[in-house]
């Protein structure tokens, strides 16, 4: 069990970083990952993230600590565990993030992380079906097509929209993202392309790739202040897997620093309360932690929505005989259809809110859609300022860590969040949708426009993530980041992160195609320092 590089993780920046490396026949790779191979039917059928999230084998199924941004609510936080991490269980949307997003990382002393920088790379990765453009690339692992499922609600939001006076956009991944369109999908021929889909699945023939799942890390070992090897629980049996030259820690925002933490790379004091030696102290471990709250006005409608269309087993039963034979239809579906990227206010530069427009509605999903038909105009601020941080609760491995996320902790977050939900209303009563709702479910006729107290109250009560945690073991220059500009860990030798926790600050947008683009460029520095 000695290899060249060891990768724990085989998430959405694991997978591009195992494919990379190991394209070198001269050296070994090994990739562990938790969770078990890719082979559960509903991680490949687009709209099986409804079977995914949640579910033991292939969730971690995380859940936060009560939030006094949500009125004290703990709510459930998935993140992949199974090969594709993340990628093989989220709604397959795909969304680069604003040219400017990159460029302030390169701002705050991050060479090598400007627009101009990482564009190449999320060219590299993708097979755009779309028009094409100097900005869209072909040819890549990654399969990225247009959304191919249409709902008249949808398009009547989306028609309406514009009609509001927002502009259309036909590729919000190019240099402006601004604008009211339709989502663009991780999708090949009606099948899900996660990163192990794209990344993996082609190159796993190769003799010097060893994919070892259902190996659950329990730290990483040193030598000195150098990493040597990780211990693992390999199918229960521990295992010590060496590595000769890098350890490369791509376990997600939560696994990463948790793994960090229970390896003495943390901040001391709070190492010492679990008996954990410091093997480098490192007190930004595990701040910095951002993510995207959505809130979710659902509106009934008179038009045809999935809620209704999946309650009559006749109608139901052509669902699945045309997802079988022509690989289309609900069953084909991504998590959302149109989305928009809009400002709240004209003195802003870029978009600061995101919308999800999904034709069902559920007061929460593992539960079911309702039974009558209406769809969801989901809203997210795409910068929050809020800031939360992960602790250890012990030494174990198996413990998770106490997440605290800390939303609409300030007044620029809440202000966005009920803007947002003001202009979701907006856009709803203008026409051809206004004609095609029959009634706003929620949040209400009783909670009024004019009453921005009532309406936040709301969004505290129920809004919930939409999956994109990041930051926890933030790149930089100051005294509390974990990586510098090329990922490496300060402190040690031999050990880079590389997966969504390493972003300075949060993406403009769902965080799968940034993450894929990390794994680009980790393996680009890696192939650079060799």
């Amino acid at each position: 069990m000695e290899f060249d590089y060891v990768i724990i993780g085989a998430g959405s920046a694991g997978c591009v970083i195992a494919n990379r490396l190991s394209a070198n026949p001269s050296v070994s790779v090994a990739l562990i990952e938790a969770g078990g191979e890719d082979r559960y039917p509903w991680i490949h059928i687009p709209v099986g993230y409804f079977k995914t999230m949640g579910n033991p084998k292939t969730d971690w199924c995380y859940r936060t600590q009560p939030d006094p941004g949500l009125n004290g609510r703990s709510i459930n936080w998935p993140r992949g565990k199974v090969l594709g991490g993340s990628s093989s269980i989220n709604g397959l949307l795909y969304v680069r993030g604003q040219p400017q997003d990159f460029d302030h990382w390169r701002q705050l002393g991050n060479a090598g992380w400007s627009w101009e920088d990482v564009l190449p790379l999320f060219r590299r990765a993708e097979n755009w079906e779309g028009t094409q453009s100097p900005e869209r690339g072909v040819g890549g692992p990654l399969n990225v097509s247009e959304n191919k499922v249409d709902r008249d609600i949808i398009d009547a939001w989306v028609d309406a929209a514009a009609q509001a006076g927002y502009r259309r956009t036909d590729d919000y991944n190019r240099e402006d993202q601004e604008g009211v369109g339709f989502f663009q999908m991780t999708m090949k021929n009606g099948m899900r392309c996660s990163a192990a889909a794209a990344y993996l699945k082609p190159i796993r023939s190769r003799e010097n790739l060893h994919i070892i799942t259902h190996a659950h890390t329990d730290k990483i070992e040193f030598d000195g202040k150098r990493a040597t090897a990780v211990l693992a629980r390999v199918r229960g049996k521990s295992q010590r897997i060496k590595a000769g030259r890098e350890i490369i820690l791509s376990a997600g925002s939560i696994g990463s620093p948790q793994l960090l933490m229970l390896s003495g790379i943390g901040d001391q004091n709070d190492l010492g309360k679990h008996g954990i030696t410091a093997t480098h102290h490192l007190p930004g471990v595990g701040q910095n932690l951002q993510d995207h709250l959505q809130a979710r006005p659902v509106f009934k409608c008179n038009a045809s929505t999935i809620n209704t269309e999946t309650k009559n087993p006749l109608q139901l039963m052509s669902i699945a005989l045309q997802y079988a034979i022509k690989r289309t239809g609900p069953m084909a579906m991504a998590a959302s259809l149109g989305t928009a990227f809009l400002k709240t206010h004209d003195g802003l530069e870029t978009p600061d809110i995101q919308f999800h427009l999904q034709p069902f509605s559920a007061d929460r999903v593992a539960e079911g859609s309702h039974k009558f038909s209406a769809f969801t105009a989901s809203v997210l601020q795409l910068r929050p300022e809020s800031v939360g941080h992960l602790e250890l609760v012990s030494a174990d491995a198996a413990d998770y860590p106490a997440i605290y996320p800390n939303y609409l902790a300030t007044k620029t977050d809440c202000d966005t969040i009920v803007a947002g939900i003001k202009i979701a209303r907006e856009i709803c009563r203008t026409e051809p949708v206004k004609s095609m709702i029959t009634e706003e479910y929620a949040p209400g006729a009783s909670v009024a426009d004019d009453d921005d107290e009532s309406i936040l109250e709301w969004a505290r009560n129920t809004a919930t993530t939409i999956y994109h945690p990041t930051g926890t073991c933030k790149m930089g220059q100051d005294k509390m980041a974990v990586v510098d500009e090329r990922l490496r860990v300060y402190g040690v030798q031999n050990l880079r992160v590389a997966d969504a926790s390493i972003m300075p600050s949060i993406t403009s947008g769902n965080t799968n195609a940034p993450t894929i683009m990390i794994g680009e460029k980790l393996s680009d520095l890696i192939l650079e320092a060799n």
